[in-house]
């Protein structure tokens, strides 16, 4: 029986020294965007509940949505929102076989984060601030 041959292959666990192209990133943040806006669902409802409820329960939620840490949360869902959105639109070309090429795929993910970080910025501005 022929003598099977194993490959050793070399191990890099390190997460620090792995370079991940641009196509790989904004496939990760899309995955990320889409589990954190999932996740807060609940407090999205709950809020949008508060917000339409009553003139009492806008206060309430005014209130809420003050404190700096609802600030930061309301625009990491706000961004997180905008990115999954523009990269979910990206996917969809690429389910349909357009701009499959290493080059295109490249810029299409890089118009990917340069339209999807001023828009979040900007929705940022204009809702939170």
């Amino acid at each position: 029986m022929a003598e099977m041959t194993i490959k050793k292959r070399p191990k890099n666990l390190d997460l620090t020294t792995i370079k991940l192209p641009l196509p790989g990133k904004v496939s990760i943040l899309h995955r990320v965007s889409g589990a954190g806006l999932f996740l807060c669902i609940p407090v999205m409802l709950w809020l949008f509940g508060a917000s339409v409820g009553s003139p009492e329960s806008f206060a309430a939620f005014k209130a809420v949505a003050g404190f700096w840490l609802v600030k930061a949360i309301l625009a990491g869902l706000i961004w997180a929102f905008v990115h999954h959105f523009c990269a979910g639109i990206r996917f969809l070309l690429l389910d349909l076989h357009i701009g499959i090429e290493k080059e295109a795929a490249r810029k299409s993910a890089g118009v990917v984060m340069a339209v999807s970080l001023p828009l979040a910025a900007i929705l940022i501005w204009g809702v939170l601030l």
